[in-house]
């Protein structure tokens, strides 16, 4: 990693007309013990082009390097406030500091599972757990109406869920403060009542789609809310056809459906722009009751069910890019219905139900999305529970 020369250092080629002028500082946005720094690059790059650029934090002098804006700065402590200079670097030697960004604190990503049941009873519980850092879930608060299979979508702020199935169908809307422990508030509803619906959000939109309706009839029908603000769900879209038991996850630009109705396609919406899904690419296998998250370029899907029964098998796609998907790796269990999270880097399965037994499990799993491989062990949800959905607070929607 590149480090900032020293006070008082003088290239052996110094020309003080030939080193860059400063960058102008932008705005710094804090991540999962990270920032983002943007800054514009100086008009005059001095005597040879600008090789790289670099930003230094305050306090602790931890430095980020990049070709362009952004810079992301790694290593921070969540929980500290910290501001960021910019300097270019060209042959001749660094410039001048940019002036200090605004503070920003970085903060652990909070992922959410909401509702479920568990052998006995349909829940309302929500919990929480840091995705960041491995352990068991905590209470959260309760949502207003038990219900399984509903589908979770969140901003950087708002967790919200909607829709599932306590005895007949639900088109409930609820929400909580993501970083506020308590229970949920009423949202608005959704356009029908619908359950083992598929869910996704960018930073500002949160999208349902398909499930069953309260005459368990497959539906096709999208839904979207902007999540800052409370009422009813307004129609999106149509499905490619009508779609049970799936999940779904998102770039900032992109949602993707996976699954489904024991089939292997994927499709895709333009979350800023309404209109019906187009077709993606396929899974490697038929299936159903999957559950998905994502980083901003990639999303992962784990599989539920296929052909052969319960399945513990991980498959990614890049979202921005349309295709087939390509293995990942596997759970630590076979299950089906796991609840998936994610931060920016790692991605979360938790719960599910067992087939071969009829066992529900209290497992989550975690994986590094940019690095194929087998999940990990992360911890424990309160009770053994299927049918949760799972939402965070910076996943790859954001």
């Amino acid at each position: 990693m590149s480090k900032r020369y020293p006070s008082g250092f003088i290239s052996a080629f110094y020309d003080p007309l030939k080193n860059p002028d400063a960058p102008t500082i932008g705005t710094a946005t804090a991540g999962e013990a990270s920032a983002s720094v943007t800054f514009t690059a100086p008009a005059n790059y001095g005597g040879s082009v600008i090789s790289q650029f670099d930003a230094i934090s305050t306090p602790q002098g931890i430095i980020g390097t990049a070709a362009s804006s952004p810079i992301t700065v790694s290593g921070l402590t969540n929980g500290t406030a910290y501001t960021f200079a910019v300097w270019a670097t060209n042959t001749y030697g660094p410039s001048a500091y940019s002036a200090a960004s605004g503070s920003v604190t970085p903060a652990g990503i909070t992922g959410l599972f909401g509702g479920g049941s568990t052998v006995a009873v349909t829940l309302n519980v929500i919990q929480y757990i840091t995705i960041g850092t491995t352990g068991n879930t905590t209470d959260f608060g309760d949502l207003t109406v038990a219900r399984r299979l509903a589908g979770a979508c969140s901003s950087s702020t708002r967790g919200v869920f909607g829709g599932g199935l306590t005895g007949s169908a639900q088109n409930v809307i609820d929400y909580v403060t993501i970083a506020s422990a308590g229970n949920a508030t009423a949202f608005g509803d959704l356009t029908v009542r619908q359950w083992a619906i598929a869910s996704c959000s960018s930073s500002t939109r949160g999208i349902w789609a398909g499930g069953f309706d309260q005459n368990s009839a497959d539906l096709n029908v999208i839904d979207y809310v902007t999540i800052a603000t409370t009422g009813n769900a307004l129609d999106f879209g149509d499905l490619l056809t009508t779609k049970t038991s799936f999940s779904g996850c998102s770039s900032p630009t992109r949602g993707v459906f996976a699954g489904g109705d024991n089939t292997n396609v994927i499709q895709y919406i333009t979350m800023a722009s309404i209109g019906n899904a187009i077709d993606f690419g396929d899974l490697l296998d038929a299936v159903i009751q999957t559950g998905s998250c994502s980083s901003s370029t990639r999303g992962l899907v784990a599989y539920g069910q296929d052909s052969f029964g319960d399945s513990n098998i991980i498959v990614y796609i890049t979202i921005a890019s349309t295709g087939n998907a390509t293995d990942f790796g596997d759970l630590t269990l076979n299950r089906t219905t796991p609840a998936g999270c994610s931060s920016s880097t790692r991605g979360v399965f938790g719960g599910g139900y067992k087939n071969t037994g009829s066992t529900y499990t209290n497992i989550i799993d975690y994986v590094t999305i940019a690095t194929t491989g087998n999940a990990t062990d992360f911890g424990d949800l309160l009770s053994a529970t299927t049918g949760m959905s799972a939402c965070s607070n910076g996943h790859g929607g954001l």
